[in-house]
């Protein structure tokens, strides 16, 4: 479904189904950012509370953590909202 890391193909490789009018918006975005912001606080605090590093340790290694996530999380979010397009018959789909 995917060309690079999240641009999404002209067509779909299996069953030629053209992708080219889909229109995500930032609905994976956002719900990706509300989970994962979630996510990284409660892990900074415990990080934070049970261990006591350095802050150089937050500044380490959370960037990296996030960075890792988000990259991972957007694909299978921004998979699922065109299948929603697809399933629902979106208008901007041409369906």
């Amino acid at each position: 479904m995917f060309d690079g890391v999240l641009t999404v193909r002209d067509r779909c490789p299996v069953c030629a189904l053209d992708l080219r009018d889909h229109d995500t918006g930032d609905g994976p975005a956002v719900l990706v950012f509300f989970l994962l912001a979630t996510i990284i606080v409660v892990l900074v605090l415990w990080v934070e509370f049970r261990f006591s590093p350095p802050v150089w340790v937050h500044v380490v290694v959370w960037p990296i953590v996030t960075v890792v996530l988000a990259i991972a999380l957007m694909r299978p979010f921004k998979a699922t909202m065109v299948a929603l397009q697809f399933k629902h018959r979106s208008s901007e789909m041409g369906l």
